[in-house]
């Protein structure tokens, strides 16, 4: 479901693993292991860590899930109706009290509030009910053997081996087919480098400990930018008209400015009259939600680059934290996955800068469609629609 971005930087400040080391991939398996194993040991992990790897094995279901990602073409309406359902809710608000103080450490230590881990901590695992079958090492050993994301996936095995190595996992972990561990679906690499012993057992348990797994994850969103104190996501009203131009995530104005535009609360009620930078967000057009995306919001894309995603997360969040359900409102009609495609093409062919012809709206598609409704003379609110794909 999920798309993590990973710092290729980060990964290679684990150890000395240089660009060089990190791209081998291919050819004899059992060569390529002795290789990876010299380089963990050069690394200083020790004979635990060393001899798991000798136990790693290629599964091909993992290259088959590797191959096989499907595109996202939900909408946020269908995404979010999907995702932030019932049992989520109930469980989200039930967990936030079970786990009250650990919740209180995370945002006195890392600034990170409760119901945004907690939203996570819903969409990943279902609050550690579902984490995932595949053995981790022999995951990662075959995404980082495959040539395909070598520099991505090889320090991520030896950031595990690590972890084996402390006896923060045992060799036999499991996960996601992609190698994330835990109730917050942890890449190794952030499992080793920012695992936080919550329970205060000695240990990093991210698939067992419930306190583990909330305090890491707030000090992983505090790596990743999180500003303490600031909102993250705000539900407003639109006005009919209004500058389109000037709205999405990036063209971020102050909050006094959307207020001077028309732009107010959902209610109705006037906007903080701030400096406070913001986007105005409208996943699904200008007849559709509308939402304020400030720079905590960034943060999330930081988790998850999936714009849908990230906004079904940080709404999840402001449920948790007392928010009512957005307003969908009436967004006009939007493209089919194939004819999306198609539009894809036909922005590619005028210039435009869309990225892979895959059919995802994403945020080079977006921009190309901003670019395009403003030469047209319609509403450049980045929503493709079947008015704008026939006047191309």
């Amino acid at each position: 479901m999920h798309t993590k971005t990973i710092a290729l930087g980060a990964l290679l400040a684990l150890g000395p693993t240089t660009m060089a080391q990190a791209q081998q991939c291919g050819g004899d398996f059992t060569a390529w292991r002795t290789a990876v194993k010299a380089e963990a040991a050069s690394d200083g992990i020790g004979e635990r860590g060393l001899s798991a790897l000798d136990g790693a094995r290629i599964d091909d279901k993992v290259l088959q899930r590797d191959r096989a990602q499907g595109v996202f073409n939900q909408t946020f309406t269908e995404f979010s109706g999907r995702m932030i359902n019932d049992y989520r809710l109930k469980n989200g608000a039930a967990n936030l009290r079970k786990y009250a103080d650990t919740f209180a450490r995370a945002g006195n230590e890392f600034g990170v509030p409760g119901p945004v881990i907690a939203s996570f901590w819903a969409l990943e695992t279902d609050f550690g009910a579902v984490q995932g079958d595949f053995s981790t090492l022999n995951a990662l050993a075959t995404l980082a053997h495959d040539c395909r994301r070598p520099e991505i996936f090889r320090p991520q095995l030896v950031a595990l081996l690590h972890l084996i190595d402390q006896g923060w996992v045992g060799a036999d972990v499991t996960g996601a087919w992609a190698g994330e561990i835990g109730q917050m679906q942890m890449l190794p690499s952030d499992y080793y480098s920012k695992g936080v012993d919550g329970d205060g057992d000695g240990r990093v348990d991210l698939k067992g400990s419930a306190p583990d797994a909330i305090l890491t994850a707030a000090k992983n969103l505090q790596s990743l930018g999180w500003k303490p104190g600031q909102p993250w996501l705000e539900e407003v009203r639109i006005p009919d008209r209004m500058a389109w131009e000037k709205t999405g995530r990036v063209n971020k104005l102050p909050r006094s400015e959307w207020a001077a535009m028309g732009v107010t609360q959902r209610d109705g009620s006037p906007l903080e009259n701030d400096a406070m930078q913001a986007g105005l967000v409208l996943p699904m057009g200008y007849k559709g939600p509308a939402f304020l995306a400030f720079d905590n919001y960034d943060v999330y894309l930081e988790w998850n680059q999936s714009l849908i995603y990230t906004l079904t997360a940080a709404h999840l969040a402001a449920r948790l934290a007392g928010a009512p359900r957005f307003d969908a409102r009436s967004p006009e009609q939007g493209l089919a996955p194939e004819v999306m495609k198609q539009l894809q093409q036909k922005l590619a062919d005028r210039g435009h800068d869309v990225g892979k012809i895959d059919g995802i709206l994403g945020a080079g598609t977006r921009g190309a469609v901003r670019a395009e409704q403003l030469r047209l003379g319609l509403p450049a609110d980045g929503w493709p629609t079947p008015t704008l794909f026939s006047n191309l």
